[in-house]
């Protein structure tokens, strides 16, 4: 399998993970040490964990589920031996407070191999139609 087919292979799980609400299995395709920068949310997340916490507040709080994610146009950049760009447009069908509404954004993750397999170290969403 080449690069570019492993690293979509590494996104796409993410993205069904994420769209099926399997919590566990979607943190797990981030490494620990990974940032995440989410254009709802005033702070830099500066590890998994804390992106954890924050989603754990959101269901706690909020109610928050995901009931569902798709992926299109999804193009990816290897740089060098161990180091990839994915970027994609992403539409998720998210519930707040008992009301569900789809969202649609842009998304980059960055990838990196790490004990020969690609897993996330960035992620970055921002609105698909930002004004």
């Amino acid at each position: 399998m080449s690069a570019v087919d492993e690293v979509l292979a590494a996104a796409a799980k993410i993205v069904d993970d994420f769209g099926s609400h399997r919590t566990a299995d979607y943190f797990s395709g981030f490494a620990a040490d990974a940032t995440f920068m989410f254009y709802t949310h005033t702070e830099r997340l500066n590890s998994r964990a804390e992106y954890e916490a924050l989603w754990a507040s959101w269901e706690k709080d909020d109610g928050f589920r995901v009931h569902g994610c798709r992926s299109r146009d999804q193009r990816v950049q290897i740089l060098g031996e161990s180091a990839a760009v994915f970027t994609h447009y992403v539409e998720s069908d998210v519930e707040f407070a008992g009301d569900v509404s789809t969202i649609n954004e842009r998304e980059t993750i960055a990838f990196e191999r790490r004990n020969g397999s690609w897993i996330a170290v960035h992620e970055h969403l921002s609105p698909e139609n930002a004004e």
